[in-house]
């Protein structure tokens, strides 16, 4: 559910939630505040739970980019890190504005300046397109005495890049009940916007260090952040505020015998470390390490043969001893994605150390045919879906979902697309970006932010498409049309 409703007769609304930390683990206040919203019977008071549905319910079911961004108002404080969330409930609005300050609590917010640094700050922005002020009349003239009080939509929306942006992300066509403009115009309209505003990707640490400690029961457990990337933000146009920025280089490790790249070369635990150590002294900032080779006609290897080719590398590589050498303190904090179709072995990889997933199928698994006609290929496509948003989702992991069409030799013709140039940017628009909405929307999904796309380029497309899309990948991710829909 992507759109913001009223009350319906399930008894449920989409509510707009604006989140910010510039506290501690900005990335793991936010993500475990996200967790803790969906667990409301856990944390609502005995006498606000009786108040409530008997069935009492709050999924999160779409949520923005992440935004790292400058303080406002109160400017004399580290970045803040901002994103928005829907979340579909039936809690009342004063109880769930009750519910988001237990939770701010919870994830350690303490009493501090107006506008001043927390941990994580939990705002309602809309409840469905309701408008509510719980202050008396005579107080409605100023927005000095919020403190306790209710007012939706958010009184300050309209001056706030930080939460018009992300909202935007989302819901752009809904229309503000009060203001009567879309969030589309009311971002259009700010007179100023930020200059240091990013986007950001945080990858996770995992192993999770062996002292850390687990205080919520009732959430799976968020791990800490190892570092993040950061990145301009780009659209129909070049970036939006073009800064000096870092390459990030991905080295590639194929524990295979029969990749088109590498086989047979680095599938023993000694060439694969010489490799990683190589791969970081040539300034690689992540490893992706691979266990079934995607060339056209590659052998089938199982789950366990799969997981026993990248599990003991990563381990390996996490295992070092950090003291030993400058090289060897950098490899074992290196970034390691897992180049993998089966959530099995993504979990497994994540587990021995690995941060991050890039699945060339981008979730719907490896079949040789396209499109999918044959009823049991779409379900194990649906299940593969299911099992791979699951793992990321419980893991906190960033993923990298690729345009494919099955067999990577065949597959190429891109003119149900149209005519004339730029068919086969928008071929990999659609068919990528249908399979994305699929992952970040709905209970279960996957965060916006998490997602790195990749256009494909070898897969299913000729050399001049493959040159199409070299020479105009950013418009793989420019806000365009799509069926009708944004």
């Amino acid at each position: 559910m992507s759109a913001l409703h009223n009350i319906n007769d399930t008894g449920m609304t989409v509510a707009a939630l604006a989140l910010g930390s510039n506290v501690g683990d900005r990335f793991h206040n936010i993500e475990l505040a996200l967790r803790l919203l969906e667990v409301p019977r856990a944390n609502l008071s005995s006498e606000d739970l009786q108040q409530c549905n008997a069935d009492v319910y709050a999924a999160v079911v779409d949520t923005s980019f992440l935004y790292e961004t400058s303080p406002m108002y109160v400017t004399d404080q580290p970045s803040f890190t901002n994103c928005a969330c829907l979340l579909e409930t039936n809690i009342p609005p004063l109880i769930l504005l009750r519910l988001l300050k237990r939770i701010e609590t919870t994830v350690g917010r303490v009493p501090s300046i107006r506008n001043g640094p927390r941990a994580i700050d939990l705002d309602i922005v809309f409840y469905g397109a309701q408008v509510i002020d719980t202050r008396s009349p005579s107080e409605r003239n100023s927005l000095e005495n919020l403190t306790g009080q209710l007012v939706v939509p958010h009184p300050r929306i309209s001056e706030r890049e930080f939460v018009l942006r992300p909202l935007n992300d989302m819901i752009p066509d809904f229309v503000h009940p009060v203001l009567k403009e879309s969030i589309s115009n009311l971002f259009d309209a700010l007179p100023e916007k930020d200059p240091s505003l990013r986007r950001v990707i945080p990858f996770p640490r995992y192993p999770l260090p062996t002292d850390y400690a687990w205080a919520y029961p009732d959430v799976p457990v968020v791990p800490p952040t190892l570092t993040y990337w950061s990145y301009p933000i780009t659209g129909n146009e070049a970036p939006l505020y073009p800064t000096q920025r870092k390459t990030h280089l991905m080295s590639t490790l194929n524990a295979t015998p029969d990749s088109f790249s590498d086989g047979a070369i680095h599938n023993t635990l000694e060439t694969a470390m010489s490799f990683a150590r190589e791969s970081i002294d040539a300034g690689a900032s992540i490893i992706d390490i691979g266990g079934y080779s995607t060339r056209p006609g590659a052998a089938f290897v199982s789950r366990e043969e799969e997981t026993n080719r990248i599990v003991p590398i990563v381990k390996a590589i996490r295992d070092v001893d950090a003291s030993s050498s400058d090289l060897d303190g950098q490899l074992k904090e290196v970034l390691i994605s897992i180049d993998t179709f089966r959530w099995e072995v993504a979990r497994a990889s994540i587990l021995a150390g690995a941060n991050c997933i890039n699945d060339v199928y981008a979730f719907t698994g490896r079949e040789d045919a396209w499109p999918l006609v044959d009823a049991d290929a779409i379900q194990r496509s649906e299940e593969c879906m299911a099992g791979m948003k699951s793992v990321a989702r419980e893991f906190a992991v960033p993923v990298i979902l690729m345009h494919s069409r099955g067999d990577a030799g065949k597959n190429k013709d891109y003119g149900k697309y149209g005519p004339g140039p730029g068919v086969v940017i928008r071929g990999v628009q659609i068919e990528l970006g249908v399979k994305v909405e699929c992952i970040i929307k709905g209970r279960g999904s996957v965060r916006r932010w998490m997602v790195i796309v990749d256009s494909g380029i070898g897969f299913s497309k000729t050399v001049e498409g493959n040159l199409e899309v070299l020479r105009d990948g950013a418009s793989i991710v420019a806000d365009v049309q799509v069926d009708g829909s944004s």
